[in-house]
């Protein structure tokens, strides 16, 4: 429909400028990174399955004790999604790798697993300004013209309400005993040993993708934590290394990917030197493991190219521009949130959503002589806010798979908390625009 808007509402032309428009995002360098990171990741999530990581893993915490109960288990997912921020796809894959059999054990629905894992992902990753997300936000901000840039985003953090208050919002649903709407319904039906609804269909069945481990195969939890500390160690080295030297000018898609095959060659190696696999079997199951998620790289892809549509038809500076220039400070913190919060529910980027609202807002600040860090957290704020909602965001699709849950039942489940999230930032924003 895009592209036919585009083609002057000719749809035979927009039905070919759409194909055209597609296969340009599936041969972007970055695009095609993604999706073979997602190939990657369905490799190493079937490698340390087959080899019985996962399985040691969850036993090792269950002999320790760290884990005795639902709710236990939900805080681990937190606590997980915290530590891990080098990147917000890795941060769910690991989480929700490491998570799921706990919850499912426990009869904690997958939908809160997804909700969890999603809500300590970008939020997290958008307060700690040495990584991929920091490199890519010191970037914009010093093409705006912004020196130095470091200090201008650290003043930030402690402003990014959502952020915050969305990690603090789901530490809360974490110890509860009890959810909110949807989820609460999900809740019921996991104790009633339901783990999908009757119509749900799960982003990727865990049993298609990763085949258990063969019988006699001795479960140790290394061979699940080694592959993952490679692989998160690897994401700065790669930043490093794509940057020539400088960590902040680093490719966070490409060193995405680099960490993810870095991770399935140490997974391989643990496997064939202790002659749990073979290279036949390593091989077999990595495809295995990679065909599996087909359905999520098309779904990525899609995502990815409608986005690509929405920015050649104007949306985002379209709706900026009905925000208007003329509005009263305290007004004007929220208003630069919300907007931001509706190109990224729309687009489902948040940098791409940074790229438009971040030359807004800095711009703002300086004619009217404000601290630019407000402005700044707020642009950040509202790009994860809509990502966060938003149904075609990669983060939000991720997290669907890496908890094994429906799609639409993620996003349906998650919005309220969501909401909740970012009403306490509109409230927070609108305080800071009255005192700055």
């Amino acid at each position: 429909m895009g592209w036919t808007i585009l083609s002057g509402w000719n749809p035979f032309t927009g039905v070919a400028a759409a194909i055209d428009g597609t296969l340009a995002q599936a041969t972007d360098s970055g695009t095609a990174a993604v999706l073979l990171f997602t190939f990657a990741i369905g490799a190493l999530i079937a490698l340390v399955e087959a080899n019985g990581g996962v399985k040691g893993f969850v036993e090792w915490v269950e002999r320790r004790r760290f884990v005795t109960s639902g709710r236990r288990a939900q805080v681990l997912a937190w606590v997980l999604g915290l530590v891990i921020f080098i990147e917000s796809n890795i941060t769910v894959l690991v989480a929700g790798s490491i998570c799921r059999p706990l919850f499912d054990r426990f009869k904690v629905s997958r939908e809160k697993l997804a909700y969890l894992i999603d809500s300590t992902s970008a939020p997290v990753c958008t307060l700690i300004p040495f990584n991929a997300w920091g490199a890519y936000i010191l970037s914009l901000l010093i093409g705006l013209g912004v020196e130095p840039a470091v200090p201008v985003l650290i003043a930030s953090i402690p402003l990014n309400f959502y952020a915050l208050s969305a990690i603090a919002v789901a530490l809360f649903a974490a110890t509860r005993s009890r959810d909110v709407g949807p989820m609460e319904a999900a809740r019921l039906r996991t104790i009633e040993g339901e783990l999908h609804w009757e119509h749900a269909i799960a982003l990727a069945d865990p049993a298609e993708i990763a085949p258990p481990p063969k019988e006699g195969v001795p479960l140790r939890a290394r061979n699940m934590v080694l592959p993952i500390a490679v692989m998160v160690l690897m994401m700065p080295t790669a930043m490093y290394i794509t940057g020539e030297g400088d960590l902040m000018a680093g490719s966070g898609s490409l060193s995405v990917l680099w960490a993810v095959l870095a991770a399935i060659a140490a997974v391989s190696v643990l496997s064939i030197v202790q002659k749990l696999l073979s290279m036949e079997d390593v091989s077999m199951v990595a495809l295995k493991g990679a065909g599996g998620l087909t359905g999520m790289a098309l779904v990525l892809l899609l995502a990815v190219t409608l986005g690509a549509v929405t920015k050649e038809l104007g949306t985002g500076e379209y709706v900026a521009r009905l925000a208007g220039d003329r509005v009263p400070i305290p007004v004007l913190l929220p208003l630069i949130f919300l907007t931001g919060a509706g190109i990224a529910f729309a687009t489902g980027s948040s940098w791409g959503t940074f790229a438009i609202m971040l030359p807004i807002a800095v711009p703002v600040a300086a004619a009217m002589s404000l601290p630019l860090a407000p402005f700044v957290a707020a642009s950040l704020s509202g790009g994860v806010f809509g990502d966060h909602a938003s149904p075609i965001s990669d983060t939000t699709i991720v997290s669907s798979l890496a908890s094994a849950s429906d799609h639409i039942e993620h996003v349906r489940t998650q919005l309220p908390y969501a909401l909740i999230a970012g009403g306490f930032a509109v409230v927070a924003f609108a305080i800071t625009g009255a005192v700055i």
